[in-house]
């Protein structure tokens, strides 16, 4: 039989976390070979882990012999976790595992089925579903908020799926500077802690994204002018490492790990907490202008009047979109204003351009978040797809067209809605990308100001797959050609819009690809996150 050990890195038998106050001890787990589930009764038993279920039970339920790999495997795994565990495993035919599909945003993941479904209550009950997962070489995916839009990101088929959901305790500190989330939290559980608090932290627009998600890819917020991305404002993660211990990642301890998993997604663990920097924020103005399409020259003027200004006006941000639906074409911007001014100047141009209509208004951050989640419905065929260019007039108006002409073939196809989304990644954005020892997204100040542009499509048909792909994959073809004529293309590729076979890592540059891999080399040896999570994007060391 061919062995995969979960290496214990050198953390010694008991590591002490230390974490905004909180102190607690991490068990430590052995070396464990695929199907041996008399090695992993001893493991779980020699740990404090054995507390969180019936050991002798699950082993009696599981054969001492399963198949060296295959469906299999998972089958026995779930057995074990389902008879380990009284009540976080769900199996298909089961009403609770059903109401747990329907919980992802797009219906392609919703389709993609796992052998059973584990809802852990702690950190260390994931570390169990995680430790008897791997030992028995299950393929599994690991599911925050279930965001993604391509069927895998956050499920397997007929594997393990761990989800997140019930980790969803909020604490903050004394002095009200950091705030721990499980990851289980979505946004808008966020919020609405933090809002009655006057504070918020840099994380999703959209409220119903998952906190870890979002966090690992990169995260843009409405703040980011000022205080950078998501990643950039992590104080500490908490993780299950490959070998299954529950470990810190900040400044002092395992700084390079915390370096990769600020933009290295889910490469080197599971993520059950983030430890967030929290500043103060009350009401601020936001919501959306939508314009004919005719607006389309005076909207693009005043959007690159906007990426120079906002370097000296960070509080303001900005959403460029244009979309099709119910027969027409039409401009969307969304602003927002961390003050409550009600005309700031630095949206005075697009402010000038007469409206359809507009729901820009004095608010606060939890109801933007939730009205721009009423754009982004869940129930629907959804695909992202994403390319970075420098800030230019020409090829922005050149995407548009293209865009239109790829789209025309697929937009009236049913319950399709084709969105081109343009968002500024401003000088003031980059050199916030320093903080705290630095993230992994390989973008340097001298390369701004950039457009980062994100392609949105929804739809209700599976067998119309294959057109809104090929239509899709036209538009950033094409529109990354037109750049590369200009001289204005870009290497960045935003983990949180790309779609699947985009690589990534590679627009991270190669430097910081090859210091992510020799990170994950260090922390999971084996590659247990490589080969048996498949989903979402890999670092290529297999």
């Amino acid at each position: 039989m061919l062995y995969l050990y979960l290496h214990l890195v050198p953390f010694g038998c008991f590591l002490l976390l230390h974490t905004a106050g909180l102190t607690a001890a991490a068990p430590s787990i052995g070396f464990l070979p695929p199907g041996d589930v008399q090695e992993l009764r001893d493991v779980l038993q020699s740990s404090d882990l054995s507390s969180e279920g019936n050991v002798s039970q699950a082993l009696t339920a599981t054969s001492d012999t399963v198949p060296a790999s295959g469906q299999g495997n998972c089958t026995t795994a779930c057995t074990f976790l389902g008879t380990f565990f009284t009540d976080v495993v769900f199996l298909p035919a089961s009403v609770g595992y059903k109401q747990q599909q329907s919980s992802y945003w797009s219906n392609q993941q919703v389709e993609t089925q796992p052998a059973c479904r584990v809802l852990p209550k702690s950190s260390k009950q994931a570390a169990v579903a995680y430790l008897v997962t791997a030992t028995f070489q299950c393929k599994f995916a690991v599911k925050g908020g279930g965001h993604a839009a391509f069927g895998g990101g956050s499920s397997v088929q007929g594997g393990i799926t761990i989800d997140l959901q019930n980790l969803k305790s909020i604490t903050v500190n004394a002095d009200k500077t950091v705030i721990q989330v499980g990851a289980g939290n979505r946004w808008i559980n966020v919020y609405e802690y933090l809002t009655p608090k006057n504070l918020s932290v840099i994380g999703g627009r959209v409220s119903d994204i998952g906190v870890s998600g979002l966090t690992l890819g990169g995260g843009i917020s409405y703040f980011s002018g000022r205080y950078g991305w998501a990643c950039d404002n992590v104080k500490n993660y908490e993780i299950i490492l490959a070998n299954g211990q529950i470990a810190n990642a900040n400044l002092n301890t395992n700084p390079d790990l915390y370096w990769a998993l600020r933009g290295g997604g889910n490469n080197f663990g599971i993520i059950t907490r983030l430890d967030l920097e929290t500043f103060p924020q009350g009401q601020m103005l936001g919501g959306a202008n939508f314009y004919p399409m005719t607006a389309n020259a005076s909207l693009f003027s005043a959007y690159q009047c906007f990426v120079v200004d906002q370097s000296t006006d960070p509080d303001a941000a900005l959403i460029a979109a244009f979309v099709y639906t119910q027969g027409q074409w039409f401009a969307s911007n969304d602003y927002e204003y961390a003050k409550p001014v009600r005309n700031p100047p630095i949206f005075q141009d697009f402010f000038a351009i007469p409206t359809l209509s507009s729901t820009v208004r004095i608010t606060n951050l939890t109801d933007l978040t939730a009205e721009l989640t009423t754009y982004n419905p869940s129930g629907f065929r959804e695909t992202y797809l994403t390319a970075t260019f420098k800030n230019n007039a020409q090829i922005q108006r050149q995407i548009l067209d293209i865009f239109i002409e790829e789209i025309d073939p697929i937009k009236n196809l049913t319950g399709a809605l084709p969105a081109l989304v343009m968002q500024p990644i401003s000088n003031s954005v980059i050199a916030h990308f320093g903080k705290n020892g630095g993230n992994a997204l390989g973008l340097a100040d001298t390369e701004g100001p950039l457009m980062l542009v994100n392609l949105a499509v929804m739809w209700s048909n599976a067998a119309d797959d294959n057109k809104i792909y090929s239509a899709t994959q036209g538009v950033i073809e094409r529109s990354v050609a037109a750049a590369k004529k200009l001289g204005v293309d870009n290497k960045y590729i935003y983990q949180n819009y790309a779609a699947k076979g985009q690589d990534v890592f590679a627009g991270y540059g190669e430097a910081n690809r090859q210091r992510l891999i020799k990170i994950s080399e260090k922390y999971d040896p084996k590659g247990v996150f490589q080969k048996l999570q498949p989903g979402y994007f890999k670092l290529g060391r297999f």
